[in-house]
Parts: structure tokens; sequence; C-alpha cells
């Protein structure tokens, strides 16, 4: 017999977006009475995100976003929250029109969202796939998160329960950026249910082992060379984050220009109805300072993965993203199956070369 208290923490119930017009109109206000900041001139990116870029955005907001186009596009979908672990999760739930199809699991990261993958949505599902893309404790409608210990890991298990609560017996895992972190994990923890994982980056680094080094190909070393420029000019969000994210998140949650800026420094090349709609599914939903949590609690964890993952994965890549370094990759998952390196794109693969990464995705998980 199930008791009345597992009966409504396992409860799926339908969600819809409905952001109160005070709290557009509030967002607006603090946008047109922003107090900016100084900048030295001809500076551009050298010390972070440029006065203009933020001032761009903020023009954008304030008049041609359309949070309420956003809004209806998100509720044009079926959406759903659901507790799992005591937390609240939200997800966007769409099923095929036809039948025989792998459901698969999109998971995002951080700076990002569900919006990411609103546009592969329709190519997947008229492929045959039905769509489970939750929002990650912490972030957007899933947040914010109200005890610690929210990493990685945890996430998974989480995404495990859903899966089963939705009465999926057997399905894929989708990821980009920290879902790219997530998702193998999810593969790891349920390998009699999840058959594969397709991932946009392998996050694999050397071991410290300078052996690793010594007979590394050109385009190893270029990889490795766009690593290092990364940590040494972008890295700064992991560190604070990881340490102080509370003392970053009373500026993030006061100031929308403040999330403008910090949350678009790894979108700049991104469009501004994308930069806009991110920040401000952040900014309404009040989780500019949980979702950051989340590097702090990986950070913290204790438990670190032992062995090789051992389902199917696949790797769809760009050359203007993460470079991973299939090498170090093979060390952390046993069984790659696909390992696709293209030039250009971006970290958005999802929003920006849809088709290509939808194709990807339908080809990998037919294959198994």
């Amino acid at each position: 017999m199930t008791s009345t208290a597992t009966t409504a923490s396992s409860e799926i119930r339908p969600f819809t977006v409905e952001v109160p017009q005070s709290e557009i109109d509030d967002a607006l206000d603090r946008l047109a009475r922003a107090r900016w900041t100084d900048e030295i001139e001809g500076a551009e990116t050298a010390y972070g995100v440029p006065l203009a870029k933020v001032r761009e955005l903020a023009e954008h907001w304030l008049t041609a976003f359309d949070w309420r186009a956003l809004e209806a596009r998100l509720n044009a979908l079926p959406q759903f929250t659901t507790t799992i672990d005591g937390q609240n999760v939200h997800f966007i739930h769409v099923r095929s029109a036809r039948e025989g199809g792998i459901p698969l699991l999109l998971t995002h990261g951080w700076p990002g969202s569900v919006l990411e993958y609103l546009d592969v949505i329709e190519p997947l599902t008229e492929a045959g796939f039905d769509l489970v893309i939750p929002s990650i404790p912490g972030y957007g409608f899933s947040g914010p998160t109200t005890e610690a210990g929210w990493d990685n890991l945890r996430i998974a298990r989480a995404w495990v329960t859903l899966m089963s609560r939705l009465g999926y017996e057997r399905y894929g895992a989708v990821g980009n950026d920290g879902g790219s972190m997530i998702s193998p994990e999810v593969g790891r923890l349920d390998p009699e249910h999840c058959i594969g994982v397709h991932v946009t980056q392998l996050f694999s680094f050397p071991s410290g082992d300078p052996s690793e080094l010594q007979d590394l190909t050109p385009d190893e070393q270029a990889a490795m060379e766009v690593l290092s420029w990364f940590w040494e000019n972008l890295g700064a969000f992991n560190v604070l984050q990881s340490q102080a994210p509370q003392t970053l998140a009373h500026a993030l949650a006061d100031s929308p220009v403040g999330l403008l800026g910090w949350n678009s420094q790894l979108m700049l090349d991104q469009d501004n109805d994308f930069i806009v709609g991110n920040v401000a599914l952040y900014w309404f939903t009040r989780t500019a300072g949980s979702s950051i949590r989340q590097y702090r609690e990986n950070h913290l964890a204790q438990h670190r993965p032992e062995g090789p993952t051992t389902v199917p994965i696949a790797l769809s890549s760009w050359s203007n993203d993460f470079r991973s370094i299939r090498r170090f990759a093979e060390r952390d998952h046993a069984d790659i199956r696909m390992w696709r390196l293209r030039d250009g794109g971006s970290h958005y693969a999802a929003h920006n070369d849809t088709a290509t990464l939808a194709g990807d995705v339908v080809e990998f998980f037919r294959s198994l």
C-alpha cells in the first residue's frame, strides 16, 4: 500500500508559466534606472564583458524583448512539476506522435536553461522521440534549492527517479555544458534503463601523470592550448562560484543589469534575444543565486566517480566550444561510439546548429 505522503510527493502536476505583470514592470524600471559602471577606453573584453555590450543587452530588454511571447512559447508545450528528493522539479514533456521512439532526457547547464533546447523539440519529436527537458534544481522553475548538496550526482539521481516516475523503462540522456557532466552520471547510475548518452562536451582532463602529455598530436596540443587560454582568461566564474557564490548572489539578485553582465560572459556570441531570454528566466524565478550554488556543491562533493562509464556514449563537438581530447575521454568512458568534431559553431549547438545536432542525436540513438 502506498502512503498518502508518498503519493503526494510523487505527484506530477501540470505547470503554466505566469510571471506577474508587476514583476515585468519592476525589471524594466530597474533597467531604465541603471547606474552604469565606468570603463577604460578601448578595453573591449580585456577586463571582462564590455560596458557597451551590457548597455546593448539592457536596451534590447527594454525595447525589443518580449517576455510574454517567450512565456507563450513555453506554455504551448506540456510542462509539469514534481517533487524529487524534497525538491521541486520543473520539466517540459513532449510526446512524439510516432510510435517506438526512444525517450530522451535533455539537460542544460549554466548560464543556460531549458530555453536552449526549444529549437530541437520539433525535429526530435518528428523523428519519433519523446522528450523530457527538466530545469536543474536551483535553476528557473525548479528553483531555488532549499538545502545544500545538489551536486551533479544528486541531480543525476533525481533524473533517474524522474524517468522512472514517467514510466520509461528504456531511455537516452542528452546534455550540454553542465548537462554534459550530469548525463554520463545518469548512465552510470542507471545502466539497466539508460541505453546511451549523447553530449556536446566530454570534460576529461589530464590526470597529472606527465607521460600523458608526452606524445600529444598537433591537434591535441592545439586543444590543450584552447583549454589553457579559457581557464586563464574566462575561468573566473568557475573559481568565484565554486568558492563564494553567496557573496556574488547579493548583487545578482538585486540588479538585472548585473545579471546581464555576469550571465552573458559565456554567451557573447549568441543573439540578444537568446541571451536576454535566459537572463530574464533567472531574474523572474529569483534563481541567480541558487543556480551558481551548484558550482560550490560540486566543489564540496566528497564522492568521485570510480572507473569509466560503460553505457554507449557519443560526442558532437564544435571548434568554437570546449575542445574534448579523445585519449583522455577514453580513460573516463569505456564505450565511445560517436566522435564528431566540427569547425565553427558555438557552445549552444541546439540553438545555433539545430539540424546538425538533432541529426547526430537521431543517428546515435537509432543505432542502439
